[in-house]
Formats: structure tokens, sequence, C-alpha cells
């Protein structure tokens, strides 16, 4: 018999996307970076965090601010102070949002998606 390698393990996950016409408005990668800014106060913290660039981390946080009716993140310029970032009401609320949809659809599918790993090879 065949030892089952750890990386044959069937796992199911839900990859979350909303799209805004045919760009993605929010998904796994911009959720990160808004729980990363959450968590370090800045944009280039959370971008050095997930192991991406400023620039990019910039530009997802651009393109959220664009997406949403109200921005997700407020940014502070530098200076004597220093800048700093901070996620604002709705930032947080679409975290909120995104990580409860992404739990209730894993609980209620749970036995289907069961049911369809149980299908796929594990050796």
């Amino acid at each position: 018999m065949l030892k089952e390698k750890e990386s044959n393990k069937v796992v199911a996950q839900f990859r979350l996307r909303i799209k805004y016409g045919e760009e993605i408005a929010i998904g796994p990668g911009k959720i990160a970076i808004l729980e990363a800014i959450a968590e370090t106060g800045s944009i280039s913290a959370a971008g050095r965090k997930l192991g991406m660039s400023y620039r990019r981390a910039w530009l997802l946080v651009d393109q959220m601010n664009q997406y949403f009716k109200d921005p997700v993140v407020h940014a502070a310029s530098g200076g004597s102070q220093g800048g700093g970032t901070a996620l604002t009401p709705t930032g947080t609320e679409v975290i909120k949002l995104y990580r409860t949809i992404e739990q209730q659809s894993q609980t209620h599918s749970a036995l289907l998606l069961e049911a369809l790993a149980d299908k796929i090879r594990t050796n």
C-alpha cells in the first residue's frame, strides 16, 4: 500500500473575488493587504510583510479606493511626524464582510465540498 504524501492531501479552499468590470475589486490579495495595513499602520510595511513592493501595495490600495463608494484606506503623507496609513470604517467593514462570506460559504458547503474532494485521487 502506498503511503499518502502530505502534499497530496485534498483541501477545499474558497477564493472569493468580486469584479468591477474586468478588474478584481476585492479578492484574497486585496484583503491580505488591508489586513496587513490594519496590523502595521503602513502601506510599505504591509507590502514588505506580504513580500510585495511598495508600488504594488500602493496600486492595490488605490484600486480599492477607486472601486468602492467610500475609500477603504486613508494614507497620511510623510513629514516631520512621518506618514501613516489606516483603514477607514469602510475598509474594516469590507474585511469583516469578506471573511464572513468565506466562513459561511465553507460551513454551508462542507458536505458538498467533502463529497467533491473524495472524488480526487490522493496518490
